[in-house]
């Protein structure tokens, strides 16, 4: 299995943070958000990685070769990062990850390394991680079929149906990443729909009978960090045995 992290957005909201620093670079507690994340990896055994990068992409390059020489890790450069969304980087590594089995992860999130293993080990071939806690107008929300699985994924569903937020891990099989990527090319490529959330392609696949199992991950800490508020707040809630 390769993982697929998405790193190449300025993030905005975050500034005066990332002006001159990745969002995926910015420390808590000591370790920055990527590492936390190739350390979760490859302590659960994933040692193949494809970041997409954009922003400020040779500092990612650079953290990564000198502190994780061992790694196996290609790059794939969204050059269009200031004018697309994360569907558009997550289209760019479609050759890469049709017919394969992979893990996909957001780069702005901090998350327990049992959250992965807890993914990994569903039996669920194509599964997503969830955090249920009250929710806003923000969060990627997951309201459930009658199987337990997703029937809708985006910010605009509704609250009130909904059992939790997506956190940003998704274990996708071989199959789904095929019918996956044959989406992300008719939304790129004949629609031009470069400004979307990549689950905006997870939704149109659904009524084609291909969606995600829903994996409960809220007893392992994760938090996903959007502003600088989210930064200063997740020093304080993470638990110390993450620090």
């Amino acid at each position: 299995m390769k993982a697929v992290i998405l790193a190449a957005g300025i993030a905005s909201r975050l500034r005066p943070l990332t002006d001159h620093t990745p969002k995926c670079l910015l420390e808590i507690g000591g370790r920055c958000l990527l590492a936390r994340t190739l350390d979760g990896l490859l302590a659960n055994g994933i040692r193949e990685v494809v970041v997409v990068t954009g922003y400020l992409r040779e500092q990612i390059m650079d953290f990564v070769g000198t502190h994780y020489p061992g790694l196996k890790v290609e790059y794939v450069c969204n050059e269009r990062y200031a004018s697309t969304n994360n569907i558009y980087s997550l289209w760019l590594v479609g050759e890469k990850i049709r017919g394969e089995e992979i893990l996909l992860l957001d780069s702005d999130i901090v998350f327990d390394p049992l959250l992965i293993k807890a993914v990994l080990e569903s039996l669920e071939a194509t599964c997503l991680a969830l955090n249920a806690h009250p929710l806003s107008e923000e969060e990627i929300k997951v309201i459930p079929d009658a199987e337990g699985r997703v029937a809708e994924i985006s910010k605009t569903c509704s609250i009130e149906e909904a059992v939790g937020e997506s956190i940003g891990v998704e274990k996708m099989s071989p199959a789904y990443t095929s019918a996956l990527v044959g989406e992300l090319d008719r939304m790129i490529l004949g629609e031009k729909q470069v400004n979307l959330f990549y689950e905006a392609a997870f939704e149109r696949l659904i009524p084609q009978g291909k969606t995600f199992g829903i994996v409960d991950t809220t007893s392992y800490f994760s938090m996903e960090l959007d502003t600088v508020e989210d930064f200063l707040q997740a020093t304080g809630k993470i638990p110390p045995h993450l620090l």
